[in-house]
């Protein structure tokens, strides 16, 4: 299908996005840091610049991430740790996990006591840990912002995102590109939590690249990112919905409810698209052994590129390949979509569900 104007600007937007922070992710990904600390990329045989890569005086990083009830959590935190463990030049003091607003703040608070040169943090709520991020940022600790922005742009030295909108073109427009021309194609979404900005930024995305391709979104339910509330809001969009030619589900942990769901309505006549880029979700996909044809990343490594943003900002070095001096206050990073035939590429850095 020939893509209209306006959908191959978001492409080529999203690709912009992408090419703009690939010189920071040539030494900031878990897994492909020099283990002796330096930060080049040795996997990929593309070096991080001299002076970035030569171990520095030692910096301690402050680190609060999420509860690990999700995979998608767990593995945030887990890559984070990888990251560190990757800079000699890097101490990490890690907070327990928590989903608690409360707690976080008091975490941080020790942190800012402590005197740590940097601080990485995914919000439980961006909203309640304003504050204290701000006065982390008072008393001259950077803090590094991840996946739930402030409500302050005084909160953070730098954000680090997921492109929930992106995954929502991501999705609409693979869906477009596979029905192709078959206007009467009936479409449907199970979405995650409605209540989230990061739900209604997928959601809208979905729509408007679909409606660039004369699609609508036919059938919806919303789950709550669980294996449970997705197997029992498909059973209620399955059983609403007896015709379908195509579905995009938002979350890979909440798609092994999904997924059970159709199985159990012995439902086969469309194809699905996933969310967030699971191990579970792309061997599937590899095997080709369900509906489940494509899911889009939404990069569990955040936190990891996190420290090692926060490890350049306290050293006062430049971002690896970049021109300008410093580190970009924001950073977005890329929502592809992964199929049986580039699955290899990215499994490697799937999340365990």
């Amino acid at each position: 299908m020939r893509q209209t104007r306006t959908r191959r600007h978001r492409m080529l937007l999203a690709s912009g996005a992408m090419l703009a922070v690939a010189g920071i992710l040539t030494a900031c990904t878990p897994g492909e840091t020099d283990p002796a600390g330096g930060g080049t990329n040795t996997d990929a045989g593309s070096p991080a610049s001299t002076e970035a890569a030569k171990p520095g005086e030692k910096v301690t990083i402050g680190f609060s991430g999420p509860a690990a009830d999700h995979g998608w959590m767990g593995a945030i935190n887990s890559a984070a740790l990888k990251s560190a463990k990757g800079f000699s030049d890097v101490e990490l003091v890690v907070a327990e996990g928590t989903n608690d607003a409360s707690l976080q703040i008091s975490q941080i608070e020790t942190f800012i006591n402590n005197k740590v040169d940097a601080i990485v943090m995914l919000p439980t709520d961006g909203a309640a840990l304003t504050d204290v991020a701000v006065k982390a940022m008072q008393a001259g600790i950077p803090v590094v912002n991840v996946d739930r922005e402030f409500s302050s742009t005084f909160a953070a030295r730098t954000t680090v995102l997921g492109d929930n909108y992106g995954m929502g073109v991501s999705a609409g427009t693979y869906i477009c590109n596979e029905l192709d021309g078959k206007k009467d194609a009936v479409v449907a979404e199970i979405a995650g939590i409605d209540s989230l900005p990061l739900t209604q930024d997928r959601s809208r995305g979905f729509k408007e690249a679909l409606a660039d391709c004369g699609l609508t979104v036919n059938n919806r339910v919303a789950a709550d990112f669980t294996v449970q509330g997705g197997e029992a809001a498909t059973s209620q969009l399955l059983a609403s919905a007896p015709k379908l030619d195509a579905v995009w589900n938002h979350d890979d942990d909440q798609g092994i409810g999904v997924l059970a769901a159709i199985t159990a309505a012995n439902r086969s006549e469309f194809f699905m698209v996933g969310g967030a880029g699971s191990k579970n979700a792309m061997e599937s996909i590899k095997a080709g052994d369900s509906v489940l044809r494509a899911t889009v990343i939404y990069p569990s490594t955040q936190a990891a590129d996190g420290i090692a943003m926060a490890r350049l900002i306290a050293l006062g070095l430049p971002a690896t390949d970049f021109v300008t001096q410093g580190v970009p206050n924001r950073v977005v990073l890329d929502a592809p979509v992964v199929t049986k035939e580039n699955v290899d590429t990215y499994i490697g850095a799937a999340f365990d569900s």
